[in-house]
């Protein structure tokens, strides 16, 4: 077997970017509370990044956006947000946390529903279920995951939901209802694995969408109050999100001045399946297994040419073989180059790349993101700026791997290695 040496790990850890002093209420302040997202980095690294590397009025890009951590931290700063995510729930969620909504609009309309949900769901709600019952596609794992009662009411608020005329207020509204639907289902409530429990204490769908709504309204509040009054008015010419490939960004050559963002991980398509539940209802997802297909280093997609433009990535892909994994990991590192060759065209000369990323295992095998990402970077015309070896006190991660497949696993398993317990930021300045 090869011998690869990590040498990003004897750089010491700098505390100072673990952020382990901050709480919930902290990290998940304004809008960035909406909607529980797995693998989000917090926003004060997000925003401690774009205060450091670059300036107001600057384009700032996030081409993984996810749930638009760093497209809300850079409007806040009187930056221009750019992000782009495949998943059409991190674009929804992206969409409505950067949106800006009159404040009394919102609340009247959650009087509104607050009122006709309490009516339509006291009693009996049957009247109400045919029309419902249309709206959500017909799909099995709908029914795998909810209990029938719960079914009914949550098909009656999201009936409701849809009745609202305005765009942005509607998907206010859609996005404080796929946040409750773990709740609501059988799904292990303190697992981020896909795991059902026939015995889990089931909550009431309209108490819980009610709270929340609540929550949401408080929380954009207080986005609206610190936002930029310009950047408010003309939030279209701010912020810029789309559901699309990362290796399409919405913005001319050479016109960006940072990319700040955290990739997805070789196993990209298991974040997928944490967004089941609302992809579900919202009718993004008919089969699990196509809807992975798009995802970055999916096994399930062939490539007729494979640049990794990495002599580390191949060794690493030499190791683990021609399997599965062995074409997850290739393809995986193949989307990635070209990632960052697209992200290498809207950045200035000079414009800097910051990757949060760390590093994991397969079957015995070390795969060294950071490393692999150096290389790549270096080879299309980067330079190494800086390299920050960072604690994870706060990352919503699945804490634990199998060290023979590397797969998530449920903590009660036996061959656990814990999943990315430090992570680097790499930045990288464009030559």
């Amino acid at each position: 077997m090869i011998n690869l040496k990590n040498k990003l790990q004897n750089i010491p850890i700098d505390y100072s970017w673990s952020f382990a002093d901050k709480t919930i209420k902290d990290t998940s302040y304004i809008t960035h509370g909406y909607y529980t997202y797995p693998a989000k980095f917090i926003p004060q690294l997000a925003s401690r990044l774009i205060n450091e590397y670059s300036k107001e009025g600057d384009i700032i890009i996030d081409p993984f956006m996810g749930s638009g951590t760093t497209v809300v931290e850079a409007i806040i700063n009187n930056r221009i947000g750019i992000g782009t995510d495949i998943n059409e729930i991190a674009y929804l969620v992206a969409k409505v946390k950067t949106t800006t909504i009159d404040i009394a609009n919102i609340s009247q309309e959650f009087n509104n529903i607050e009122f006709s949900l309490q009516d339509r769901l006291n009693g009996n709600y049957d009247r109400f279920l045919e029309k419902a019952n249309k709206l959500v596609p017909e799909n099995d794992r709908i029914a795998y995951w909810f209990l029938p009662k719960q079914k009914e009411k949550l098909l009656i608020i999201f009936a409701r939901i849809l009745e609202i005329k305005e765009d942005n207020i509607r998907n206010f509204f859609l996005i404080g209802f796929a946040q409750i639907l773990k709740s609501c289902s059988i799904w292990l409530q303190k697992s981020v694995k896909p795991t059902r429990d026939q015995n889990k204490k089931l909550v009431d769908p309209l108490t819980i969408f009610i709270n929340q709504s609540k929550k949401m309204i408080k929380k954009h509040s207080d986005f609206e109050r610190i936002l930029n009054y310009e950047i408010k008015q003309h939030i279209d010419k701010y912020r810029i999100v789309e559901c699309n490939d990362s290796r399409k960004l919405p913005c001319d050559d050479n016109k960006a001045s940072l990319i700040v963002t955290s990739p997805p991980y070789v196993t990209s398509y298991e974040y997928a399946d944490l967004h089941q539940l609302p992809s579900l209802w919202f009718g993004y997802l008919r089969e699990l297994a196509e809807f992975r297909k798009k995802f970055i280093g999916s096994a399930y997609k062939s490539k007729n040419k494979i640049e990794l433009n990495s002599s580390l990535a191949e060794k690493i892909v030499t190791q683990l073989g021609e399997n599965k994994k062995g074409r997850e990991v290739r393809n995986y590192f193949a989307d990635m180059i070209e990632s960052f060759i697209e992200m290498k065209r809207t950045l200035k000369k000079g414009g800097k790349a910051c990757i949060v990323i760390g590093n994991t295992q397969f079957q015995g095998v070390e795969i060294m993101n950071a490393e692999v990402f150096q290389e790549q970077f270096k080879n299309i015309g980067f330079k190494t700026y800086n390299v920050i070896h960072r604690e994870i006190p706060s990352k919503m991660l699945p804490s634990t791997r199998d060290t023979k497949t590397g797969q998530f696993v449920k903590v009660n398993d036996k061959n656990l290695k814990l999943a990315y317990p430090t992570e680097y930021i790499l930045i990288m300045e464009k030559i």
